[in-house]
């Protein structure tokens, strides 16, 4: 029997409505150690609650694109955060496939409140815990080493990987004081360095290294194993003592858990480096891209899959939040669709990257992951681009721009890509064609064929736009 109970971690229902048909004693706990459970577990359901309306809200945006259907989208998100979405068949349907059911079969950790355990120091580093056990009256003793008195809510798990316990808790790190104004950056996230900000800073420039030489390293081992257990198999039944011997000693995960444990924490050590020098102490306002969303419709080679697969998108997004909290600082997510295919200093698609270049159509080489961060600043107080818009929107939105913008210099979409400006792939998408209609240019630019022979002359780069002069034909000599 599945039972909805809505904000149980705010009106504290969660403790009587599970007593009502599961006891303490069915389970063989202690009722203050089922309390403190069943608390840790309401907090967890109302997390799940949050993420499912997050991911159902992006649903709904792409579901009901556009300012026509604003109102909508309001009422149906406004039915999300209620029981209302019981009667919406289509909030519903989203809800029971967003929403993750099931049970928990987690029977290695114990959640302790302040009252149920006693911390007093030993040494520098040591602690002994008095913790509550399963039994009335009895206590274990444990000793833990620790650079922090241990206090507040903890969990105390038995790592079955390392045959350990830990001991999980939160850590005050005081106050911080919010300034009224904060000032905006913009991030783009990489896999070559961790940040690129719009400032021209990088950081964490050793991520892409260390994670390509991880990845190598565990491709290279594989291969080996692969060889290993295909003369295992082979050797079952025609020498199983050399077989048992190869299965025991060669093929364990022992040695590789260690060092991929050891990866992972180099890794997240670049990652905290690089988030505490990009705030560098001062509270700001920052642009990120949401990267939580695969990237679909794109076809890698097998290396460029296999490393993509180790970039640790998710480590960084935690850690970027987490040193926000310890600033006081606020991250704010952008839609990420075309921030590395715009000019930042027109706002167009005019232009092109290549690898760690992005160039304009007046020749200007820019660095590319810096270009693609100021359009991140840009985008996170831009109207127009949401950030559940869906990726052929934004291409819309970015088309129209460049259209007023290539009429401007009595240029059409169509010359845009005839001189090499415009990607061509944007041509088969609706938008562009439309837009052929509404904006066709000038009649004495768009009657004619542009070729290489004609170079740009720029007068004035502004900060926003990029003022063309006119067009000059090569004059033989």
């Amino acid at each position: 029997m599945h039972r909805v109970i809505p904000d149980i971690d705010r009106n504290k229902k969660a403790i009587p409505e599970i007593k009502s048909f599961r006891t303490p004693d069915t389970l063989g706990l202690p009722a203050k150690i089922m309390d403190w459970t069943i608390n840790d577990v309401a907090k967890a359901i109302t997390a799940q609650q949050a993420a499912c309306i997050d991911a159902v809200a992006k649903k709904i945006y792409r579901r009901f694109p556009g300012k026509e259907n604003q109102n909508k989208r309001k009422e149906l998100c406004k039915q999300l955060k209620t029981l209302a979405f019981l009667d919406n068949s289509l909030l519903h349907r989203l809800v029971r496939k967003e929403f993750k059911r099931g049970h928990s079969w987690v029977k290695n950790q114990i959640v302790y409140q302040q009252v149920g355990y006693k911390c007093k120091r030993l040494s520098r580093n040591t602690y002994q815990l008095e913790l509550a056990g399963l039994r009335r009256g009895k206590r274990n003793r444990i000793v833990i080493r620790s650079n922090r008195k241990i206090k507040g809510q903890i969990r105390l798990i038995h790592n079955q990987i390392l045959q350990r316990f830990e001991i999980h808790f939160l850590v005050d790190h005081g106050t911080v004081e919010i300034p009224s104004e904060r000032r905006s950056i913009g991030v783009d996230k990489g896999y070559t360095e961790v940040f690129y900000d719009s400032e021209g800073q990088a950081h964490g420039k050793g991520l892409g290294k260390a994670t390509t030489k991880k990845s190598d390293r565990i491709c290279a081992k594989n291969r080996h194993r692969g060889k290993l257990w295909a003369l295992h198999r082979k050797l079952e039944k025609i020498d199983p003592a050399k077989s048992a011997r190869i299965l025991e000693n060669n093929l364990t995960r022992k040695t590789e858990n260690r060092r991929y444990r050891q990866n992972q924490a180099e890794l997240a050590a670049i990652i905290g480096a690089a988030s505490k020098s990009l705030f560098n102490g001062e509270a700001l306002k920052v642009f990120a891209e949401d990267l939580t969303q695969p990237i679909k419709g794109k076809r890698q080679s097998s290396a460029v899959s296999r490393k993509l697969n180790n970039w640790m998108k998710g480590a960084i997004r935690d850690s970027l939040q987490k040193w926000a909290n310890w600033t006081g600082s606020v991250v704010t997510e952008v839609q990420p669709s075309y921030t590395s295919q715009i000019d930042s200093r027109t706002g167009t698609l005019l232009g092109e990257r290549t690898g760690d270049n992005f160039t304009g159509i007046d020749g200007v080489v820019l660095q590319a992951d810096y270009n693609a961060a100021q359009n991140i600043l840009a985008r996170g107080t831009d109207k127009e681009i949401g950030k559940y818009m869906s990726k052929t929107e934004v291409q819309a939105v970015l088309l129209r721009r460049t259209a007023r913008f290539l009429r401007g210099m009595g240029l059409s979409l169509v010359d845009g890509v005839e001189l090499g400006w415009l990607d061509p792939k944007h041509t088969k998408t609706k938008a562009f064609k439309q837009l052929l209609v509404e904006m066709p240019g000038s009649p004495k630019q768009t009657s004619g064929r542009f070729n290489s022979n004609y170079r740009l002359t720029t007068s004035h780069l502004g900060s926003n736009k990029l003022h063309l002069d006119r067009f000059i034909p090569d004059c033989p000599d």
